[in-house]
């Protein structure tokens, strides 16, 4: 194995990156408020060279007294330079995008062939839907969030275009199952009591359409085709995929969904000191 790895510290985790003898790319993380294993795994496979980014940067150097040599890029460069690194990987390619990275919150890039530069972003994200899921069915466990919610219904909480012009047709460039307002039927009827995996449901439906929307608007704005997906926020999150996805593809943008998603900072800060 290389003894040369690409470290992305973020708030949640902590993920590994490097090129095993075959020269393939290998993948390992770690939860961020468990940074001795991280040094232990270092210490127990002699790295001497690491490339570094991410939030917790300074926490993890702070462990790396012993490591030769260590090369720091910010975080939105090695993100963007572990895109462009999967997508020639994957057989993607195009002149320009936007990368939409959801984490704890979400932040937005476009990218063409010279240059890359972030153009937005929200305070919505993964913490969103762990912090509404938490405050309004007090469940808090992120697994749990996502299980639940798969198995909920949104129709009986969104307010959709159908339900303002009933008995009439809705605005051509209105589609009738499109979500007017978020929660929107919430107190404008009788219900009081709703089911916990409906609310989950719902509150995941807000945060992805809140991210598309954003990014399809500035997609719009920067006139490309094609937005890219990552962020851990995804992993193991099939309803969340789907929303982002249906909704882009209706807006008649490409979205696009990296293998290894929750990795571009990890796989960047390797590239920066192989490439």
């Amino acid at each position: 194995m290389t003894n040369t790895i690409g470290i992305d510290a973020g708030g949640t985790l902590t993920k590994l990156a490097y090129m095993n003898d075959q020269h393939e790319i290998q993948l390992q993380h770690f939860p961020s408020n468990d940074l001795p294993n991280v040094l232990d795994w270092i210490n127990q496979h002699d790295i001497d060279e690491i490339g570094l980014t991410g939030g917790r940067t300074e926490q993890v150097k702070v462990l790396l007294d012993k490591v030769n040599s260590i090369h720091y890029i910010v975080e939105f460069e090695a993100t963007l330079k572990g895109v462009r690194y999967q997508l020639e990987k994957e057989g993607y390619s195009f002149d320009k995008s936007i990368i939409t990275n959801i984490g704890t919150g979400t932040s937005i890039h476009y990218m063409d062939a010279e240059k890359h530069m972030r153009i937005g972003g929200t305070g919505v994200g993964g913490g969103t839907l762990i912090g509404l899921a938490s405050l309004t069915t007090g469940v808090h466990n992120y697994e749990e969030v996502l299980h639940l919610a798969k198995k909920g219904n949104r129709q009986g909480i969104d307010l959709l275009v159908q339900d303002i012009y009933q008995g009439m047709d809705s605005p051509t460039e209105l589609q009738p199952t499109l979500t007017a307002s978020n929660f929107g039927k919430v107190g404008i009827n009788d219900e009081t009591n709703y089911e916990t995996e409906d609310v989950l449901a719902t509150v995941q439906g807000l945060v992805g359409e809140v991210i598309t929307t954003l990014s399809i608007q500035l997609a719009e704005q920067m006139d490309t085709e094609h937005i890219i997906y990552i962020g851990t926020t995804l992993d193991n999150n099939e309803k969340l995929r789907d929303i982002i996805a249906n909704y882009t593809i209706l807006k008649k943008k490409t979205p696009i969904f990296l293998q290894d998603h929750g990795f571009s900072g990890a796989i960047g800060a390797l590239m920066n000191i192989i490439e």
